[in-house]
């Protein structure tokens, strides 16, 4: 088969003391999984099921990534994340079934236009252009799911050194295995799908020049430079 153009290189994630990396199909995000930051979005955690939006893998960088501050926006924020990836076909899961499923967890960056973000709200339109922006999804080096295992783990994110968000995983909504089983109500997961678990308070604006360091006790840091030059 000759193609009219090159296809886009496969995006993958590498895994801590392993030579293999793990190559990306689908990123899924919680939204509003963290109680505190809802209340300052002026929203409300729904408890009753989790609710998602996604990212295009296209737009997904590795950490250490320097990237031109976006296009389109003069309101761009960081919100930092729990990230993990599935590694079994899974289809209506069960809690063993879901806890299975998961092959490894990161650090990740959920970078968002929110002007553009809130004129979806405003308008009651989707919110792609706020959330699904080119270098928005920032992946650090995954840890398997044996070598880390959800608990009090601190989160957090420093801008130039500047402490910005901080929380606890503990202060999830939704705990990974629930959104697994949650989610593979809806689609046949399977390995190369990624799932971002929403973000603490603290978050906001970012400017060409900032220099972004998200951490997680256990895990390798994030890390995004926004460079002086335009998109």
């Amino acid at each position: 088969m000759r193609y009219l153009f090159d296809p886009q290189e496969v995006f993958a994630v590498p895994v801590k003391g392993e030579d293999a990396v793990y190559p990306v199909r689908r990123i899924f995000c919680v939204g509003r999984n963290y109680a505190a930051h809802a209340a300052e979005m002026g929203g409300e955690v729904d408890r009753e099921a989790p609710w998602y939006f996604t990212k295009s893998v296209m737009h997904a960088v590795l950490s250490g990534a320097a990237l031109a501050y976006p296009a389109g926006t003069s309101n761009y924020h960081h919100e930092m994340e729990l990230a993990f990836a599935i590694g079994a076909e899974v289809f209506e899961a069960d809690e063993a079934e879901a806890a299975t499923a998961i092959f490894a967890y990161g650090c990740a960056l959920d970078m968002t236009r929110r002007d553009r973000q809130q004129d979806g709200k405003d308008h009651r339109r989707p919110w792609s252009l706020g959330k699904d922006v080119e270098g928005s999804a920032v992946f650090a080096e995954m840890t398997r799911s044996g070598e880390f295992t959800v608990a009090d783990q601190e989160i957090g994110l420093r801008v130039n050194g500047e402490q910005r968000q901080h929380g606890e995983l503990r202060d999830m909504v939704w705990s990974p295995v629930e959104i697994v089983m949650h989610l593979s109500k809806f689609y046949h997961l399977g390995p190369g799908d990624v799932v971002m678990t929403g973000t603490p308070s603290g978050v906001g604006p970012v400017v060409a020049g900032d220099n972004i360091h998200g951490t997680i006790e256990g895990l390798a840091p994030v890390e995004l430079a926004l460079m002086v030059t335009k998109s």
